[in-house]
């Protein structure tokens, strides 16, 4: 069989324009499918709100059903909830650094920032919440490791911020994720300090939290229900003592060089 369909057009050529098609479709396809959070966008400088785009650059609306019963979710949303900075730009230009003028690790600026995720705990494979004290959860704490309750908790600067009074745990993935810690002075307030961002030390029985101030703990984030902690919650939490690194002091805001 000859291979050419026509003395101009063989098959070689064919594929060629077919995969240029089929890319330029997939180009615009995922530029739609990226547009379904955080779209249209606002003007760094004047807060105007951009146009859309046409039809080209919207995504189709689509319809997603949640497991347990959680209900529904449509996207593009369609809009977003006004919020407001408590920052400023260093310089007028797009892209300008902000930086706070309240207090940044609850105004949500920069590594202090969170999501509005859902207020419902996040779910194991048989829908009950994941995250839960340990004495919720068939697991126990390893003899050749240190147990942490009871032990003072320090920040930075080495003041003592209060004690570890229980360990909460992922059932799923059979590991602490926060220690619960009740406060000094503040009537026995309770608040959740991720185990990612402490160190036990076993010697000394303590735990050293390098990303806050004592005194900070006291602004912590806290949560609603004493037995489960929501999407939305952890996002605060972990938004909180994540902004410490950069914010718990002025030193920590300023260039190495």
């Amino acid at each position: 069989m000859h291979p050419t369909l026509t003395p101009h057009l063989d098959v070689a050529l064919l594929v060629l324009y077919a995969f240029f098609l089929f890319f330029l479709g997939l180009v615009f396809y995922l530029r739609r499918e990226d547009r379904r959070e955080g779209y249209p966008l606002e003007d760094d400088l004047s807060g105007r709100i951009q146009t859309p785009g046409g039809p080209l650059y919207d995504a189709t609306r689509k319809s997603f059903r949640l497991p347990f019963g959680h209900g529904i979710v449509t996207t593009p949303t369609g809009g977003r909830d006004p919020f407001r900075l408590a920052a400023r730009k260093t310089e007028r230009f797009h892209g300008a650094p902000l930086v706070p003028t309240g207090d940044p690790l609850i105004d949500g600026i920069g590594p202090a920032a969170w999501a509005e995720r859902a207020r419902r705990p996040d779910l194991d494979m048989d829908g009950h919440p994941r995250i839960v004290p340990i004495d919720r959860a068939a697991i126990t704490i390893a003899a050749r490791d240190p147990d942490p309750r009871g032990m003072t908790v320090v920040g930075m600067d080495g003041a003592v911020a209060g004690t570890v009074s229980d360990l909460w745990v992922d059932k799923a993935d059979r590991l602490i994720r926060y220690l619960q810690v009740t406060l000094l002075g503040e009537a026995g307030r309770q608040v959740l300090v991720p185990m990612m961002m402490l160190k036990i030390d076993r010697r000394r029985r303590r735990v050293v939290v390098d990303a806050l101030r004592a005194s900070q703990f006291a602004n912590a984030p806290g949560i609603e229900a004493a037995d489960r902690i929501t999407l939305y919650e952890e996002e605060r939490v972990m938004g909180y003592f994540g902004g410490g690194y950069l914010y718990a002091t002025a030193a920590r805001q300023e260039p190495w060089l």
